[in-house]
């Protein structure tokens, strides 16, 4: 079979590595035209384009796919019997999602019909869902409705989202590589998605990370461990961007003092009063300019006395 494959980011790189140990053929990787990147604002190319070329397969970049007739003609000259697309980037119009033969793919994310749309990783670790998944889903012109194929679930425990990230891409490549000859061979029945259980996950904009410390001490943790490591929980020390890395709620009460405010700063950790009356201790903080640091080794250089406030609004 000819299969084209669509991703970008890291979240892509294991399902692209799976197609290309399956045995068929990949004539064609798309994946997102280089852009800067990092501090210096270097052009770099994705992800999925640096393992392509290194699996020695061709790459396309259009910079964009809606009426595009040469990427369009592209693709139709190849004859793919099916498209597999893995965060690719942009929503695919009808008239490529029509063209394979055994249609277009999609592995997302989560447990569809929930958290649907750009950032499911990011949203179910904030809202506190002790298990997220991978669907494998029949792609249609809906954002993220069409038919399920199958799912995988994955729990997300301690997990920030960069870590339930690296979970999450390796198990949707497992499920792609389990389903991909039953696929081909129609023995996967499309199952519809119930709509009335469908919710919504929208992109995670910076100002997000900005941490509330009037929220209840276990949703600030929620919050940290979601915006890590983009866009990066934050509150402000002295006028200095404050960045929190890593968080735990602790066992002891904060009870009467300002949220924000630090009641002790030792080689526990540094906590911080909450909105509830408990108390979120930071175990991994940066501040503007520096490294990220252990709270205990950031402690060595910064006198941090308890009363000082961490100013969030």
């Amino acid at each position: 079979m000819k299969i084209v494959f669509m991703g970008t980011p890291d979240f892509a790189v294991p399902s692209l590595e799976a197609l290309a140990a399956s045995g068929h053929e990949i004539p064609l990787v798309v994946t997102q035209p280089d852009r800067p990147r990092g501090r210096g604002q270097k052009v770099q190319p994705p992800p999925v384009k640096a393992r392509a070329v290194e699996l020695g397969l061709r790459v396309a970049q259009p910079e964009r796919i809606k009426r595009n007739e040469d990427f369009f003609r592209q693709l139709a000259e190849i004859k793919p019997d099916l498209i597999v697309v893995a965060a690719y980037g942009k929503i695919l119009p009808g008239e490529i999602i029509a063209l394979p033969a055994y249609g277009c793919v999609n592995i997302h994310a989560s447990l569809l019909p929930k958290y649907r749309g750009a950032a499911p990783i990011h949203r179910a670790v904030e809202a506190g869902e002790e298990v997220t998944g991978v669907t494998l889903m029949l792609m249609s012109e809906g954002l993220d409705e069409g038919d399920i194929l199958d799912a995988r679930a994955v729990e997300i425990g301690e997990s920030d989202t960069g870590r339930l990230h690296d979970l999450l891409a390796r198990a949707g490549a497992e499920l792609l590589a389990a389903d991909l000859d039953d696929l081909l061979a129609g023995r996967i029945r499309p199952v519809p998605q119930d709509g009335a259980l469908a919710t919504y996950a929208p992109p995670v904009e910076k100002s997000e990370g900005q941490v509330d410390f009037s929220a209840d001490a276990d949703r600030i943790v929620r919050k940290i461990r979601a915006m890590n490591p983009f866009p990066g929980a934050y509150a402000f020390l002295n006028s200095a961007k404050f960045k929190i890395r890593a968080a735990r709620r602790a066992a002891v009460p904060g009870d009467g003092v300002r949220p924000g405010t630090v009641v002790f700063a030792d080689k526990s950790g540094i906590g911080v009063a909450a909105g509830d009356g408990g108390v979120v201790v930071l175990d991994r903080v940066q501040l503007s300019g520096g490294r990220e640091l252990a709270a205990a080794d950031f402690l060595r250089g910064y006198e941090l006395p308890p009363g000082t406030v961490l100013e969030w609004n």
